[in-house]
């Protein structure tokens, strides 16, 4: 399918050929047949796209400064190429669109196929000939409401809920400030509540179109006197400012119009520096509208479809993309005459051209439209390059290569994995696949992929694949794995290997079925070229080691995905078990026990401020400090080791200090290297010889020892003994 991408490296504007989705539970394919172009949001983005370094880092210092202190902590090699790399990848645009559904994934009730269906978000209902779109931000249409009006939900939405907040009353007096689309939906919205409504903006033409809609309008000239003659010098009950401008203007024409203890409502993007005074001197109430209502930025109502009960919120996001709809099936709310262009998808171009300034003519709704029909799409995107099979191709004969199929590309698998895999000899890199299918084609084109793909099956399924890498979210890792295992394939599969005992218990008994097909985990850091060097220095030890890793990992919002038990498996599951394999690593084997505390959450961490105790069977001490509530700019890890007279100090990867008899030996790379290249060597050794590159006892060891660590945190540090 076509789809708008937007490169921030660049700044480029393409139509880029990229597989369907494949929609997962909770989600519909829905294709497309108009979408709107954002003059706010989308302009913003794509005007910062076409910025040079200097300008991009002029306008986002905040950026700057993480870059800054990743170079300090990494080194400026790796931080450079993590920086490029997340410019260069392809952005899609648009978050309102409209169609019909052509394919349902489980548990989507209440839908069917050919429905109808007004689609929102970012990332979701974007410029594609195929959006893919959860539940809760789908609308069904009535069958008199045009796809092109259908378009206008999300935003009608935006500017529903800024109104809602003002929380006006009928016959109230209500102001609208910017008479731009959002301003025009919004004075719409005011008259068919029952409020008295005026507006301002400073093009005449937006003035004469507000007045075609039967409200008082004026210049902004003429505001404070109109707005004076308009409530009998009372001022106005509500001020909503829908304007676009980094000018302080709005926010101070609002305050001079408002009655007494008004309320101010920004649903536009404008200056917020206000006149203390008159804010002050009439107690005026400021809201900062945020979106489209409630659910807005929650992943459990967006992504995993959980909806709000009623009773307590009257009006979700999705609710009030209903109530749009509801109003345009009536006639009550007008967008057709907002519309002034219509492009087609493959004149994209043109509509942002328009948008930012670069063709001199005024606009207002700008529409992409969408053939009727897609037939010439695919799930598959291939790559013009051979496809040819490897003369007597047979899984793991050593006079051919690995054939590798990728689930999953994300940032992690471009910037890290992929071009560490890219430098292995004897790969070949044949699929790649996303659910989404914009990054697997972007990925399969730039690291030489013969084909993109949507569905993981593709990749399962491919004869000519003989060791498939699993990047996905963590809650998918165990069954790719297992399916993996199933159709004969060697399996990567990044960490964590499972998140409870039962995805656990599915892969043990698959191994213990399979024949000549291994499993190892991305447990990277053991093959780190400092970590090898640490355990040589122990090689030779007759005593138990004692292991001090802490890890400043950094804060991550309540809501980020790793914290869900279901998706991310927590903190310690989903990142911790990196470190417990390390200690294992050192010791040779995995731990036998673990007690486990961690600091109050505090209602800010998640069982992320945590110190682990694990006990070995030759008696030696492993400590793992894993922290969420240090500063980011310092370095993340430190590993101290101490045994038979002797120290070691493992600097974040990039620094080994040993001591010895009293000799000090100090070895510093110039870059951080965590092992990401060596780690995907050793698999390719291993699928050559046959030997997992980390033993079974270890993976499996491993992980139920992260299961045991979160145990003993809630059992309040108790020893929790672990099965191995």
């Amino acid at each position: 399918m076509k789809q708008l991408l937007q490169n921030l490296k660049n700044g480029q504007t393409t139509i880029a050929e990229v597989p369907i989705p494949t929609p997962r539970a909770g989600q519909a394919l829905v294709r497309v047949a108009a979408s709107l172009v954002s003059a706010g949001t989308e302009r913003m983005v794509v005007e910062f796209a076409e910025k040079n370094l200097l300008g991009k880092a002029r306008s986002r210092p905040d950026l700057v400064k993480q870059v800054l202190d990743k170079m300090q902590r990494e080194g400026v090699l790796p931080t450079l190429q993590a920086a490029f790399n997340r410019l260069d990848s392809p952005m899609p645009l648009g978050y309102s669109s409209a169609g019909v559904i052509t394919t349902l994934g489980a548990g989507m009730d209440g839908f069917y196929i050919g429905q109808r269906v007004a689609c929102a978000g970012g990332g979701y209902a974007v410029h594609a000939e195929y959006n893919l779109v959860p539940r809760n931000l789908l609308t069904p249409l009535p069958d008199d409401v045009d796809f092109e009006s259908a378009a206008f939900t999300t935003l009608g939405a935006i500017a529903l809920h800024g109104f809602r907040l003002a929380e006006p009353q009928l016959g109230e007096n209500v102001a609208v400030i910017g008479l731009g689309l959002l301003g025009l939906l919004t004075i719409q919205l005011a008259s068919a509540a029952g409020c008295r409504v005026w507006g301002t903006d400073t093009n005449p033409e937006r003035v004469a179109l507000a007045e075609q809609f039967g409200v008082s309008a004026c210049s902004r000239a003429q505001a404070v006197d109109s707005a004076q003659a308009f409530t009998a010098q009372r001022g106005f009950d509500s001020v909503i400012i829908c304007a676009d401008t980094a000018s302080n203007d709005p926010v101070e024409l609002a305050g001079i119009i408002a009655r007494d203890r008004a309320k101010i409502v920004a649903t536009g993007a404008v200056g917020l520096t206000f006149p203390r005074k008159i804010y002050f001197e009439k107690e005026l109430s400021f809201i900062n509208s945020r979106s489209y209502g409630p659910g807005r930025y929650d992943p459990t109502y967006e992504e995993n479809g959980h909806d709000y009960p009623i009773g307590y919120v009257r009006w979700t996001e999705g609710r009030n993309f209903q109530a749009i709809v509801s109003l345009l099936e009536s006639g009550k709310l007008n967008v057709q005459p907002l519309i002034t262009h219509r492009f087609p998808l493959e004149q994209a171009a043109q509509a942002y051209e328009l948008i930012i300034g670069k063709k001199k003519e005024p606009f207002l709704g700008v529409l992409l439209q969408y053939p009727a029909d897609s037939l010439s799409s695919s799930p598959v995107i291939r790559f013009s390059r051979s496809t040819s099979k490897p003369e007597n191709w047979q899984t793991g004969k050593p006079e051919n290569p690995i054939t590798v199929g990728v689930l999953g590309a994300g940032l992690f698998a471009n910037a890290t994995l992929l071009p560490a895999l890219k430098k292995v000899k004897d790969v070949e890199l044949v699929g790649i696949a996303s659910a989404g299918g914009l990054h697997a084609a972007h990925s399969g084109k730039k690291f030489g992929f013969r084909y993109a793909c949507s569905d993981e099956g593709q990749i399962l399924d491919d004869p000519e694949i003989n060791t498939v890498a699993i990047l996905t979210r963590h809650d998918s890792h165990a069954d790719l794995a297992v399916r993996a295992l199933k159709a004969g394939k060697h399996v990567f599969v990044e960490k964590p290997l499972a998140v409870n005992g039962n995805q656990l218990v599915a892969i043990i008994d698959q191994l213990q079925i399979t024949n000549n097909q291994l499993l190892t985990v991305g447990f990277n850091r053991r093959f780190a070229p400092l970590a090898i060097q640490l355990a040589a220095h122990f090689a030779s030890r007759a005593e138990a080691l004692y292991i001090h890793y802490r890890v400043n990992a950094g804060y991550i919002p309540l809501n980020h995905w790793t914290h869900d038990p279901e998706q991310g498996g927590g903190r310690i599951i989903g990142e911790g078990c990196h470190f417990i394999d390390f200690l294992t690593f050192l010791v040779g084997a995995p731990p036998v026990a673990v007690s486990a505390v961690a600091l109050p959450n505090g209602g800010k961490y998640r069982e992320d401020n945590v110190s682990m105790t694990f006990t070995f069977a030759d008696g030696s001490v492993g400590v793992v400090d894993y922290l969420a509530n240090g500063d980011k700019s310092f370095p993340k890890e430190r590993v101290e080791v101490f045994c038979g007279g002797s120290v070691a100090v493992l600097d974040d990867f990039r620094t080994l200090e040993t001591v010895k008899d009293g000799k000090k030996k100090t070895v510093k790379l110039a870059s951080q290297d965590k092992g990401h290249f060596n780690e995907m060597q050793a698999l390719v050794r291993a699928i050559r010889e046959g030997i997992p590159p980390i033993p079974y006892d270890q993976l499996i060891g491993v992980t139920q020892a992260s299961f045991a660590a979160v145990e003993s945190i809630r059992k309040n540090g108790e020893k929790v003994q672990i099965d191995v």
